[in-house]
């Protein structure tokens, strides 16, 4: 998806639902777990699961924390896209221009996935029933996340 303006008239989207974005988020989460788990462990051991800490230290901030957030805001701005997105043909884009979001719109909708959790996961549930299949993050950074139209079958043929 290179060009992700909604205006393309070689190319048209259709609003990803609920099933893609959870599947996407899901690879984004398995992602992020191959990378921050093994840091978190060489660095603070076996004991960071079961301190009962918050935040263990500084290094524990920045690979929970930061990283995660630099990262999906540099993702969402450059490539208007997540890994995961990107593995499910998903892209991010501004609701209005069809352009990748602005890197304001990204931080917005970073820290207002806080909100889509609040109470109990409603605001990411919501794109089952908005006709815009907007998550409230969506909504706050105004936003959609999009996918080609054209979904081709191959042919299979065989030899017998």
């Amino acid at each position: 998806m290179e060009n992700t303006s909604m205006e393309n008239t070689e190319r048209k989207y259709e609003l990803a639902g609920f099933r893609e974005r959870f599947g996407a988020a899901l690879i984004d989460t398995g992602i992020l777990l191959l990378i921050t788990t093994p840091l978190l462990y060489g660095i603070y051991g076996g004991a960071y699961w079961t301190s009962g800490a918050t935040i263990m230290g500084v290094a524990d901030f920045i690979i929970s924390f930061v990283f995660p957030f630099v990262a999906t805001v540099a993702f969402w701005v450059y490539k208007s896209a997540t890994p995961g997105k990107i593995a499910l043909n998903l892209c991010v884009v501004d609701a209005e221009t069809g352009a990748k979001p602005t890197l304001q719109q990204a931080v917005i909708r970073y820290f207002a996935y806080i909100l889509s959790t609040l109470p109990l996961f409603v605001g990411y549930l919501w794109v089952i029933w908005d006709p815009k299949k907007q998550a409230f993050h969506d909504k706050l950074a105004k936003t959609l996340v999009v996918r080609p139209q054209e979904r081709r079958v191959n042919e299979v043929s065989f030899t017998r």
